[in-house]
């Protein structure tokens, strides 16, 4: 392709021959259109040079050195709208849903696809999880990835037979442009909270950030939780058609008769005046407010309340997200739960489904937003009869300094031990019959990043080991 094809408006160099896109010096090549995204200018001209030693045709760069690189002031928007055109704009091809939010990103783009797939649609799925598409998943290096391999991903599922991509919208893709240059069908914000302010350092930063996704530029159609306080105050600015739901406030979706159970939850939705009775294997209020985003996304979409339904009745919980263990009467729940809304509403739910007590395990991710420690902290002691502290990706800080971050909100006796599997194994012998342990922050990731260093672990994986140092007979068939 032309430069010019590539990168709409550009006439210096546009007639040259482009053979590939990057972003990084390791992916440049003969005829490559390099894209500089730091804004470090020592670096950026290190990077720069190093591209077209080794072939790049052109490159672009916050700044200017002189042949061969353009400047742009913004380079990141740039290169989003670049690699759309290089994949032949796959996206405007698609129906996009995208989903964001501090918490329910992943389990509403999980229902939602599943209602699309139930009733007939070939669907494909970008998140936490993965890249889902044609009955396989794939690696995805961020929860929402960069343009590059974003378009190339949509292309990928265009040539499959996709029709819809449901895909997860971080703020810091928002704040980093990885998303510009695609209009979404419909566009989702479940709520805002306090997450991620060592990137973005206050909460109105980050809440201004997310709001700034859902413009005509970005989207066509909105859906807003409107029990959010932030999200409320914010729906009288919105310039797009929207539809809203809750379960407190009037809303276009809302449910009334919720019942929750360990063993799921029910309730009646009114659907823009449909009413359907639901059914779901999905635990707690907050599964209740992510099913009626996905019922209003899908209903925006033009599904009827049969295919509403049928799409969503009976669905199963997503992978990591409050997946129930039962044990010797014990209630094990892993979750991803991992900012001071998530834990709470978690230690929450499981006041309400038991009687007796209540235990959690958690730690919380170096390098990382430090001002939320010492909040999960009191949140834990204040929901939970029993806590326990421990690892959760330390990275390059010390584990038993992030612990003592976590303690600073906390008052009451509590047990510290940085070996998650033994913290896990510690609370799963202390709990009785009928007591619920929570393992919360990791969900299904299948790592320990510590140091530099990514090690294999699995939350799953522990408890089911666990579980066997206490009976060597146990089979994992047995867990459910």
């Amino acid at each position: 392709m032309l430069l010019k094809e590539i990168v709409k408006g550009v006439k210096k160099y546009g007639n040259v021959e482009i053979s590939n896109i990057a972003r990084t010096n390791e992916e440049v090549q003969k005829g490559t259109a390099y894209f500089c995204l730091t804004q470090d200018k020592e670096k950026a001209e290190e990077r720069c040079k190093k591209a077209i030693e080794d072939g790049a045709a052109v490159c672009f760069s916050y700044f200017d050195f002189g042949e061969r690189v353009l400047k742009g002031n913004h380079t990141r928007s740039i290169f989003a709208h670049a690699c759309a055109n290089f994949y032949g704009r796959a996206c405007d091809e698609l129906k996009i849903i995208g989903i964001t939010g501090t918490n329910g990103k992943t389990t509403t783009s999980y229902l939602i696809a599943e209602i699309l797939k139930r009733n007939g649609k070939k669907v494909g799925v970008i998140g936490t999880s993965g890249v889902v598409f044609g009955g396989k998943t794939y690696d995805c290096p961020l929860t929402t990835p960069d343009a590059d391999f974003l378009h190339k991903t949509f292309s990928q599922m265009r040539d499959a037979g996709v029709e819809y991509v449901v895909m997860e919208v971080s703020a810091h893709a928002i704040d980093q442009c990885r998303i510009d240059g695609i209009m979404f069908e419909v566009g989702v914000l479940t709520n805002i909270t306090q997450d991620h302010l060592d990137y973005f350092k206050t909460i109105d930063a980050y809440a201004k950030t997310k709001c700034s996704f859902f413009k005509p530029e970005h989207m066509k159609n909105a859906v807003f939780c409107c029990d959010d306080e932030i999200v409320a105050k914010f729906l009288p600015k919105c310039k797009v058609p929207y539809k809203t739901y809750g379960i407190v406030s009037p809303s276009d979706t809302f449910a009334i008769d919720i019942y929750c159970s360990m063993n799921g939850s029910r309730f009646v939705a009114n659907v823009d005046d449909s009413v359907i009775e639901m059914r779901t294997n999905l635990v707690g209020n907050y599964n209740v407010y992510n099913s009626l985003a996905a019922l209003t996304v899908c209903n925006v979409l033009g599904l009827d309340d049969k295919q509403l339904a049928s799409g969503l009745n009976f669905v199963n919980p997503v992978e990591g997200r409050f997946n129930v263990i039962n044990f010797d009467g014990k209630h094990i729940v892993v979750d991803y739960a991992h900012s001071p809304d998530s834990l709470m509403n978690i230690l929450k739910t499981a006041r309400t489904l038991t009687d007796q007590k209540v235990y959690v395990v958690f730690g919380c991710g170096g390098n990382r937003d430090k001002d939320k420690r010492g909040k999960m902290g009191h949140i834990a002691e204040s929901f939970a009869d029993y806590v326990c502290l421990t690892n959760d990706n330390p990275r390059l800080e010390k584990d038993t300094d992030i612990i003592a971050d976590i303690e600073t909100g906390m008052k009451k006796r509590h047990f510290v031990e940085t070996d998650r599997k033994a913290a896990i194994s510690k609370m799963i012998a202390l709990a009785r019959p009928g007591d619920i342990v929570i393992v919360a922050g990791k969900g299904a990731e299948k790592y320990q990043e510590i140091g530099l260093v990514k090690y294999p672990y699995n939350d799953f994986d522990a408890i089911y080991s666990c579980i066997k140092d206490i009976n060597p007979n146990f089979s994992a068939k047995e867990l459910s």
